[in-house]
């Protein structure tokens, strides 16, 4: 492998501190075969060498935390580095060894089967970040696949990772998406139509990719040692906070995660993201939103809806499933820890504690979205819960609603019949086919809007100031699913100019752009049954 050096603004450099490698048990075996790997943390291994490697786009941003200036991220040497084809000195890769629970069956050994993490950069802030290539080959984790993914899945995690970061959503981060010039086949819905497509890598960033499944994989074999040693290496690179590794620590470590997963559903459901594969190995540690592969945008709200074609039948990674589904993720991790702590207690304390913190977290956001000062147990939840039956019945856009419910004018003292009207006019463009809706639906609507109304007068807050609240967490813009797909289409024709676009839009996801209306729209016709826009599969 040829070692590159990246071109600096002579202000810093690049500093690489490699301590999940050097400090954790290491596969004993070299060869990038497929195998179970017994009593270690990761293999070594190098990424695959591609034949023409092209930069599509690079996060401006996330170059600025790992400290690469301008010119290197435009230059041969970066785009050669991120298709896997170089190597920066101080850069050691290797692949993760982890389990995990795939749609609540133990799934075994899966690990790193197509992601290379090249080494940990310590940057000027003495942050720890992880650069992670996904798409650039095999490794011993990898089964029976090729390790490789395809420019539509790699568009697709590029764009939602960045936007969910200004969407104010925990989650990792992505660095650059290249072309490798290579064809990949893939069977994209599984149906026996396998066809070539364009092979493409994106660097991922993280101070950490670690997930549930990897303490599952050594407690699942007995090896408790490596188990111990991987939770007490966690703690100190990642919650060092809590303190040097003890068995009071391992519990306050595990009420972290708890909190922290459940911070992140509350995101998920704020903004109205699917994950669509809640598998074990695909929850972070650290509380991050990872691996996106069929997700999806909640638009017409339907809580059973999943955008995981493989998971169509059951739908247990619905939107409205996801908190229940984290819940019982968490339970596996501290069946997993439980051998390092040896008491179940408290254990099921933290679980318990996740379903409290939830639901109080949950009330605090939806009075958040609707513009109220506070939540006021008994009225505010009949107000929510009567709202979310209400926007089930028809089909109703989740982002263009709450967004237009900011503009409703309460100025009076009554909510009167006009007042009702005017209110209803503004949100019509939230609904898909208005002219179906029928009047004992209005009559329902009409019945909770004159509540919300009256509450919202209570508040006695100025319609601007509530605006401003509203409009802080209700987002104009999300990574609708056809935005995307449209992206990739244009793509797949060598017209990058699209996913360029969208990162520009998603840098301000809440701010009004006049210019970008378009952008806000709901989904058409056309996308409800087109590929990519409506269900995807873990195909990439």
């Amino acid at each position: 492998m040829t070692y590159a050096t990246p071109i600096s603004d002579g202000k810093e450099s690049i500093e690489f501190d490699n301590r999940f490698v050097r400090e954790l048990p290491q596969d004993p075996e070299t060869a990038n075969t497929r195998r179970q790997v017994l009593g270690a943390c990761y293999s070594r291994v190098n990424p695959t060498q591609v034949s023409s490697p092209k930069l599509v786009a690079y996060s401006r941003e996330v170059a600025a935390l790992v400290g690469f200036s301008k010119a290197f991220c435009e230059s041969e040497a970066f785009t050669r580095v991120f298709a896997g084809n170089l190597l920066m000195p101080g850069m050691e890769p290797y692949a993760a060894c982890y389990g995990g629970h795939q749609f609540g069956n133990w799934a075994g050994q899966l690990g790193d089967g197509r992601a290379i993490n090249l080494g940990e950069i310590v940057n000027q802030h003495a942050q720890r970040w992880v650069l992670q290539l996904k798409g650039a080959g095999p490794t011993p984790y990898s089964r029976t696949a090729d390790g490789l993914a395809v420019l539509r899945s790699s568009i697709r995690e590029f764009l939602c990772s960045e936007a969910m970061f200004h969407l104010g959503v925990p989650t990792t981060r992505a660095l650059s998406l290249v072309l490798t010039g290579e064809d990949v086949e893939r069977d994209m819905f599984y149906d026996g139509h396998p066809k070539l497509e364009p092979g493409a890598v994106v660097c991922r960033v993280s101070p950490s990719f670690t997930r549930f499944g990897n303490f599952e994989i050594f407690a699942s074999r007995g090896e408790i040692k490596v188990l111990k040693q991987l939770a007490d290496y966690t703690i100190r690179t990642d919650f060092p906070h809590l303190g040097e590794p003890s068995q009071k620590v391992y519990v306050k470590w595990f009420e972290e995660i708890c909190r922290r997963t459940a911070d992140m559903i509350l995101h998920w459901m704020r903004v109205g993201f699917v994950h669509g594969v809640m598998n074990t190995d695909n929850l972070s540690i650290l509380g991050l939103t990872i691996d996106y592969g069929p997700y999806g945008w909640l638009e017409d709200y339907t809580p059973g809806w999943t955008p995981n074609t493989t998971d169509a039948g059951t739908k247990r990674y619905c939107f409205g499933n996801q908190p229940q589904i984290a819940q019982w993720n968490l339970v596996k991790l501290a069946n997993a820890l439980y051998p390092i702590i040896g008491t179940a207690a408290p254990l099921q304390a933290a679980v318990d504690f996740f379903g409290h913190y939830y639901q109080k977290g949950f009330q605090t956001m939806m009075a958040d979205k609707l513009g109220l000062t506070a939540f006021v147990p008994g009225i505010n939840e009949r107000l929510v819960k009567e709202l979310l039956e209400i926007l089930s019945l028809v089909e109703t856009d989740m982002t263009i609603f709450f967004r237009r419910l900011a503009l409703l004018d309460t100025q009076g003292r009554q909510a009167d019949d006009m007042e009702l009207t005017a209110a209803r006019a503004v949100l019509m463009d939230a609904y898909y086919a208005p002219e179906k809706i029928t009047n004992g639906y209005w009559e329902r609507f009409n019945a909770w809007l004159e509540t919300y109304i009256l509450r919202i007068k209570k508040d006695n807050l100025q319609p601007e100031k509530r605006r401003e609240k509203m409009d802080a967490v209700n987002p104009k813009y999300v990574l609708r699913n056809y935005l995307a797909q449209l992206s990739i289409d244009k793509a797949e024709q060598g017209d990058f100019s699209m996913i360029r676009d969208l990162q520009d839009l998603f840098r301000h996801p809440y701010d009004e752009q006049p210019d970008k209306e378009k952008f806000a729209e709901k989904r058409p016709d056309w996308a409800r049954s087109k590929p990519g826009c409506s269900m995807l599969s873990c195909s990439s």
